[in-house]
Parts: C-alpha cells; structure tokens; sequence
C-alpha cells in the first residue's frame, strides 16, 4: 500500500449518542482528530445504534452497529465487519489492548502485513492475552506516561514509547468573562478507585462541588449521595461537551483524588494511567489537585500548578481545598502556571508529532 493511511481502533467513541464521559474515549478521539490535519486518518469504533459513517474536520469516523459484545461485556465490542476498515490502512493504532477487537486487529495486520501499535488506556475485558502474552504482536506501545510504561513493565523495552497526553488548547482555554465560582470540579467516570469519596468527605465549608460523569457502580453512586446529604454537592450524569467546558472554565479547581485502595477494600494497581482531565481543566487555567497515585504526580507539579496529596486522606485534601479558598491570588496564579505547563509539555500536535516518527520507524 502506497499511501500513508492511518486507522485508530476504539472500543467506544466519546462524544456521540453511544459515548460516555470518560478520559480514555476523549484522549483516541482527539488524538485521532488532530492527526487527520497531518495525515489521511480514520477512526472505527462500535454502537448499538445503526451502522453511520461521520465526519470531525479532516476525521473520517465509521462506527459499526451491534457488535458481538464479548462475554456480555459492554467494553469488549467485538464484529468482523472491523476487516473492511483494516485493509484500508497501512498503520493501525489501537486504543486498548486487553480487548478481542485488538488482538483479532494485531494479528490481521501482522498477517497483512500492516504496521500495528497499541496504546493501554485502562479497562479491558476477556482477550487471549489473558492466556498469552500479545504484547509482541505489535510493532510498538505507546505509553501515555511514564508510569504506564513502568507499571507494564515496558521500561527497558526499545519498542516502548511514551507520547503523553494533549489537550485541545484552542478549546480547551480560559474565558477571561467567566468569573471563578467557589466550586470544586470533579470529572469522570463514577467509580469507586476515583477515589470521590475522599473529596465528598473534605469538602469544607463555604465550597460547593460538582461531580460530572456517568455512573458505573449502583452501589458506589448510592453511598455517594448518603455522603452528600446535607452538603453542597451537585451531581450530574448527562453533560454535554460544552457544559464540561464552562465547568472547567468556572471552577475554582479541578480535582482527581484516585486511589490504590478502594472504599470498599478493592485494591487496583493501575487506577489512572494519564489523568486527562486534570489536564483539560489546567488548559482551562484552573488549577488542579490530584493524589500521589500513578501517573498525576506526571501531570500536576506540586505547589506550583496546584497539589498533589496522600491518597485516602480526606483530612489533607480538605486543607488544599481551604486553602485555595482563601488565597485567591495564588490560586490565579497557579492557574496561569497550570495553562503555561499544558503548552510546554502535553499540547495534541506534539503527541501527533511524537506518533508518527514512531509509526514510520516501526519495529519488530
């Protein structure tokens, strides 16, 4: 195949009638938009609905309907329909890698003899790499951070790369109109390892906090709004990319307090890979406080664009919270500070940049 074509493969595609708000379907969607400005890209994902083909600028999405969902899993979308877009491209990227659709995808393309890569974004479901290793099936992995790297013991490996995160900075930026609302903002999926707990429990007074994304987890949900009883806590279940935006815009922080160990005594070793809205909501010009779990202490430098405190502390992050609370200069500064660090370091075109040289180098 002459033509440079590239192909993002995702289980689910945020932003549309099947999407969810979660970090993992913005960061393929986004990655893929920004790539097609460089190069021919398209992006095949799975819905319930019908089968549509669509277009986001230069993107060419086709999302196939009524998939095989492996073992009654929802984020394990499996249809053989996925062949008609592989033999399209000359590069495939897939965004997870413990899913059926990506090993049936690695292994058509190694059979064609197409270029594959993969980049774990989390989650997954019952694959073959529960029995061996796929882990060579691709050319490459592209860690979102360095502890991704690490923790899947890739770090020594010279097909193992880190392209980070980005941001939509044109998008995702401050509105010097909007004023600061006493409010902590948490977004994303409402799972027990998101540590939400934590931040309903150190809410102090005089704050109100918004929590944006979808449930997951009945119970979790359940105990949540026990917890909330009596405080100034909003949820919010349904919320449209540009109500996101104004939230992020609006708040006097955005925070991430994920843990290694659950409320329910669950313990994960891997609850956050990246954390992609702390970095929308820094775009955005509002400081960020996360836990010191994984890869956040990547994204936030402590005391400069916001905090990073010890994981399962409601105590400690309550006192950040009050804190920025009664130090409204240096909150707009490190406002400022957490914009400044997402164009230095985590801005779409250079993760682009960064995954075409490795998608044109290839490897074995």
């Amino acid at each position: 195949m002459s033509e440079f074509r590239v192909l993002h493969v995702v289980p689910r595609l945020f932003g549309h009638r099947d999407g969810v708000v979660g970090g993992a379907e913005r960061y393929a969607l986004e990655l893929a938009r920004h790539m097609a400005d460089e190069v021919p890209t398209s992006l095949v994902c799975f819905g319930q609905e019908r089968e549509r083909r669509e277009t986001m600028g230069q993107l060419d999405i086709h999302v196939i309907d009524r998939p095989w969902q492996v073992r009654r899993q929802p984020d394990n979308p499996m249809s053989l329909r996925l062949w008609r877009d592989l033999r399209r491209a000359s590069v495939v990227h897939c965004h997870q890698q413990r899913i059926l659709a990506s090993s049936f995808t690695a292994a058509a393309c190694r059979l064609s003899g197409r270029k594959v890569f993969v980049s774990d974004l989390g989650g997954g479901g019952w694959d073959v790499s529960a029995y061996i290793s796929t882990d060579r099936w691709y050319h490459g992995h592209l860690h979102i951070s360095e502890y991704s790297r690490s923790v899947f013991g890739h770090t020594e490996q010279p097909w193992a790369h880190v392209i980070l995160g980005g941001v939509d900075t044109a998008r995702f930026s401050p509105d010097p109109g909007v004023v600061r609302k006493p409010r902590v903002l948490f977004a994303g999926r409402l799972l027990p390892h998101k540590g939400i707990n934590d931040l309903v429990a150190a809410l102090p007074p005089g704050l109100e906090l918004e929590i944006i994304g979808q449930p997951y987890d009945p119970r979790f949900l359940d105990d949540l709004k026990k917890m909330a009883e009596g405080k100034a806590v909003v949820f919010r279940h349904n919320c449209s990319d540009q109500a996101l935006l104004e939230a992020y815009r609006s708040a006097l922080c955005v925070v991430l307090p994920s843990v290694y160990r659950s409320m329910y005594g669950v313990e994960g070793k891997v609850p956050e890979l990246l954390g992609q809205t702390l970095l929308e909501g820094m775009a955005c010009g509002t400081p960020a406080i996360c836990t010191d779990v994984a890869s956040m202490p990547e994204v936030v430098a402590d005391g400069v664009t916001g905090f990073v405190v010890p994981p399962n502390n409601p105590q400690a992050l309550g006192e950040k919270l009050t804190w920025l609370l009664e130090h409204p200069a240096q909150t707009r500064a490190m406002g400022e500070a957490s914009r400044a660090r997402v164009l230095e370091l985590f801005t779409w075109p250079a993760v682009v940049r960064r995954c075409l040289k490795i998608y044109r180098a290839g490897s074995n």
